[in-house]
């Protein structure tokens, strides 16, 4: 039976398929919320989002102490905008990492997964919005301003919420 939540993970899967980069935001030991590029590990999403990191790096500690995140998605090019809040979590797991590893990481972590210091966050995504205009800018346009002089609101896209995993 196909469940309203496998429907909003498919559905998230499509809206982050090949936004490679994302900004997660964690809460700092005083309170602030602090962001920072982090680079998907590129698998078939089935509700959990992968990031290597360095076990000894300050979003470590954030998470130790508070595992509540965000993760934003962006793509300009397309229109396309994903909101995601979830727990993480450090993952020390050498199957999964080597199931994960993308030569490239090696600008981060020379050694691979031979360094010490490497690690997994896993974040668990609880709720997710999202804001996605399909079509061409001429076409949003168009809809920007048959607005103004209709005096009605903007239809450009679709928005949206989804439910991934029960708290």
């Amino acid at each position: 039976m196909i469940t309203q939540e496998n429907q909003d993970v498919k559905k998230l899967a499509k809206l982050i398929d090949g936004i490679h980069i994302a900004m997660m935001t964690t809460i700092d030991t005083d309170g602030q919320l602090r962001s920072r590029p982090m680079a998907t590990q590129q698998m078939e999403f089935d509700g959990q989002l992968w990031f290597f990191t360095g076990k000894s790096s300050h979003k470590v500690v954030e998470i130790n102490g508070e595992h509540r995140v965000n993760i934003a998605y962006a793509d300009p090019s397309s229109s396309r905008y994903v909101s995601i809040s979830g727990s993480a979590r450090l993952v020390s797991d050498r199957a999964k990492s080597e199931e994960l590893w993308n030569p490239v990481l090696r600008a981060w972590f020379p050694r691979g997964l031979e360094d010490p210091d490497i690690a997994l966050l896993n974040v668990t995504p609880e709720k997710a919005e999202y804001w996605d205009t399909p079509g061409s800018h001429i076409g949003q346009t168009i809809a920007f301003v048959k607005s103004i002089f209709t005096g009605q609101q903007a239809k450009v896209g679709d928005h949206g919420q989804l439910s991934l995993h029960s708290t």
